[in-house]
């Protein structure tokens, strides 16, 4: 009797575990943190279809999915150097619902911004989109202008 009470414990315990795991929420920044660790362990299109599994809307811009993760894999070791890591530079959020980072990813040759949104319109975070440029030393030049500057003393 013992031993049957003993089992049942156990599969009590299994059916507990497998609830919490399967029903995890994710937040963006987890989201975040699992794109980078796939992209420098698996590579980018590995890592940009782990970061749409989220979003079933998404099995229907699979073109422009395959482009992206073609344009993502260029930036390797051969273009761009080394992957050293990455600092979040803004988190804007529009609403409890709706919340946008970006991302200083540094690479040896130059820093690179990737953009991510995600949107959660009931319970679970979904991307929404994501982007990557390297035009941020423009911007930081263009924001260092006089014009810029508030100038009253």
């Amino acid at each position: 009797m013992n031993r049957v009470k003993l089992v049942k414990l156990y599969i009590a315990i299994i059916l507990f575990s497998i609830s919490f795991t399967g029903f995890g929420q994710s937040t963006p920044k987890e989201i975040v943190s699992n794109f980078f660790t796939e992209y420098q362990n698996d590579g980018a299109s590995k890592a940009l279809d782990d970061l749409y599994s989220n979003n079933i809307w998404m099995n229907r811009a699979t073109d422009a999915i395959t482009k992206l993760k073609q344009q993502l894999g260029t930036l390797n070791e051969d273009y761009v150097g080394k992957f050293y890591g990455y600092e979040l530079i803004v988190e804007k959020k529009l609403s409890d619902s709706f919340i946008l980072m970006s991302y200083l990813v540094k690479f040896d040759r130059q820093p690179i911004r990737f953009t991510f949104q995600f949107y959660k319109p009931d319970k679970e975070w979904r991307t929404h989109s994501f982007k990557y440029d390297g035009g941020i030393d423009e911007e930081i030049e263009e924001s260092a202008k006089v014009y810029y500057l508030d100038l009253k003393n």
